[in-house]
């Protein structure tokens, strides 16, 4: 039976009995199985639970980054399994915020432009891009590295530049899928304010997956995922 976790509010974030498998060696392997979530806008959900449970599944398939094999993911009122790959590169661009457990940077861009790239086809003019991005990094400690590429920074500094990435374009929904790992507790306290701070003043939904240290109590709610299925904590 597909297990159910609704919140109460505005939802603003929806799946419906969810369901993904992948074929290895012609083996179906059954990673996400039925799940049935609500989340409210605004909200911050956190899902916890061992390596391979299938937690940066569920993000992904969230994002529109992969396809489900069944079900519904509804992102404010829009079916994304009805959207063109286009539509959904282009709801990415201007609504979700996506925080990769591999920071995803490009190697042979430095933090600067790596940034910029998430502002290169919203409209936005070149000096007003320029700004944005010298403040986002300046906010994030990281003013003075501008021009290093990512094999020049720390795991720390390139986590803090895949989020300033990430929050460029002022996301709806912010998608972060280890976000504290790999890094020291005083970073990682950093890196959670940030991620805190669009929610607190702008209402912005907030998903995360961890399964290493991570302050839980910060969670509006937050689930257990084990063998593809969600239990709630609280």
């Amino acid at each position: 039976m597909a297990n159910e976790m609704t919140g109460e509010g505005d939802i603003f974030l929806e799946c419906k009995n969810l369901r993904k498998s992948f074929t290895v060696k012609r083996k179906e392997i059954r990673v996400l199985k039925g799940l049935n979530l609500s989340v409210n806008r605004g909200e911050i959900v956190a899902i916890v639970g061992k390596t391979g449970a299938g937690k940066s599944t569920f993000l992904r398939v969230l994002s529109g980054l992969e396809q489900q094999t069944s079900g519904s993911v509804i992102f404010e009122g829009h079916r994304m399994e009805n959207l063109s790959n286009e539509e959904l590169a282009l709801l990415r661009r201007e609504n979700i915020g996506i925080i990769f457990q591999n920071f995803n940077l490009l190697p042979s861009w430095t933090a600067y432009e790596n940034v910029e790239a998430a502002l290169l086809h919203i409209g936005m003019s070149k000096t007003t891009r320029r700004e944005k991005v010298k403040t986002l990094l300046n906010n994030f400690g990281l003013g003075d590295r501008l021009d290093n590429l990512p094999s020049e920074l720390s795991i720390g500094q390139q986590q803090r530049v895949a989020i300033a990435r990430a929050l460029a374009n002022e996301p709806t929904l912010i998608l972060a899928d280890e976000p504290t790992g790999e890094i020291d507790t005083e970073t990682a306290q950093d890196i959670i304010g940030h991620l805190i701070t669009p929610v607190r003043e702008k209402g912005v939904t907030l998903t995360i997956a961890t399964h290493g240290i991570f302050p839980l109590d910060i969670a509006d709610r937050v689930f257990y995922m084990k063998d593809g299925m969600l239990v709630s904590q609280q």
